[in-house]
């Protein structure tokens, strides 16, 4: 069990410094409360701004190609229309990504995995999030494969961590590589009353990821007994961070990184001045 194990926190930085605390600022779909969501523009700016890691959505092509796009659908995001996996790569390449944001994001593109980990390598962590979509049960061949190989490719494995609300995605990850890291995506219908820990053994997971509303005191104080870091989405007003900081959580997925980032710096410092009186 965790409670003895005492599960120590995981660590994906090696290539920048950590906050003190080691809190983790997460730039959901990159900064995208500035940029279109999951495009370049969006994780540049995420690390321009100083986040600590960027969050991604991943699915395939009809070509079995993994590329980054949160919808099942092309509409809300692209000048495209019907499901992703109808188009090639090729095809999706064609679609404007950006202009549905703003005018100067026109003809933005639809990237692929390894274009963006080709930008964030030795710049900042990744937390690749395979959308249920695109999960099968093929093993061999399949989304999970795909990922570690193009992580592997990119020289990316120590910085990427892997997510998502399919468990059998994470397990799939981890017949494939026992090593990858993996993070609990949490959702209620999938696992129940099931307590923290044994989430946590069952996929033999570093991290715990869930949104605000579903975190709660016994959580949190199980997190904090066996070392497992929490970490939350998706938060954006600066009430919410505060107090989520203050409740111990690990990280925070925000659209607002730039604003995470000032907020937990304020409360380092606090903290400072306080052990210091």
């Amino acid at each position: 069990m965790l409670e003895k194990a005492m599960r120590k926190p995981f660590h994906l930085f090696t290539c920048h410094r950590r906050d003190e605390d080691d809190f983790t600022v997460i730039a959901h779909r990159g900064a995208s409360a500035y940029y279109p969501e999951n495009t370049f523009p969006s994780f540049e700016g995420a690390i321009a701004m100083g986040a600590d890691m960027v969050e991604l959505d991943v699915q395939l092509t009809s070509d079995a190609e993994v590329v980054v796009f949160h919808d099942e659908n092309l509409s809300r995001c692209t000048n495209g229309r019907g499901r992703i996996t109808d188009y090639t790569l090729m095809a999706l390449k064609k679609l404007d990504a950006g202009g549905w944001f703003g005018r100067k994001f026109k003809n933005v593109k639809i990237p692929t995995l390894d274009e963006v980990l080709d930008i964030c390598k030795n710049r900042i962590a990744v937390n690749v999030e395979i959308k249920t979509a695109s999960v099968s049960r093929i093993i061999s061949g399949g989304i999970e494969e795909k990922c570690l190989k193009i992580v592997e490719r990119c020289r990316m494995k120590e910085h990427v961590v892997f997510s998502s609300f399919d468990p059998c995605a994470l397990l799939h990850l981890k017949r494939l590589d026992k090593t990858a890291p993996v993070a609990v995506l949490y959702k209620k219908k999938i696992y129940g009353s099931k307590r923290l820990p044994d989430m946590m053994d069952a996929l033999d997971a570093v991290a715990f990821n869930c949104s605000k509303s579903e975190l709660n005191n016994e959580w949190m104080a199980l997190a904090q007994s066996c070392g497992i870091p929490i970490n939350v989405y998706t938060v954006n007003d600066i009430r919410s961070m505060r107090k989520l900081i203050n409740m111990g959580v690990s990280g925070i997925f925000t659209n607002k990184p730039d604003v995470l980032k000032k907020v937990s710096a304020e409360i380092r410092k606090l903290k400072s001045e306080d052990k210091q009186l």
